[in-house]
């Protein structure tokens, strides 16, 4: 069973940057598509980005395309999501997920698809 580790998090103002980070404990790390997802408070946990098991397909919620990219270094077991240009609403508790699970393809965006989680890390930007 893979664990998973965010770190990254911070306090930053709005138009700056973070890059977040999750290392996975498990080898077959490279076998497993990846997420991030974030939850703010009294909200709901929402999708923010998803990667393919190999990096080739990647996938954004409409609300942080063109701002945000992830990108995995299977060799380092790591993914990492990029935040640039970020916002106040993009605060909140950002999680990564690893799925081995099937129809992977058609269910990036659902939280239930991934068995696996981190712990999460906050990120908070200030107006």
């Amino acid at each position: 069973q893979v664990q998973l580790v965010e770190s990254g998090g911070g306090l930053v103002q709005a138009g700056g940057s973070l890059r977040l980070s999750c290392a996975a404990s498990d080898r077959t790390f490279s076998s497993y598509n990846m997420g991030w997802f974030r939850q703010a408070p009294g909200k709901e946990r929402e999708f923010v980005a998803a990667i393919s098991w190999v990096g080739i397909n990647t996938y954004y919620a409409d609300s942080v395309k063109g701002r945000f990219t992830i990108s995995r270094d299977n060799a380092k077991n790591t993914v990492y999501l990029r935040m640039t240009s970020l916002k106040p609403e993009d605060t909140a508790g950002y999680y990564c997920a690893g799925s081995n699970t099937g129809y992977w393809s058609g269910n990036y965006f659902r939280s239930a698809q991934y068995p696996y989680w981190g712990q999460g890390t906050q990120v908070t930007v200030s107006s």
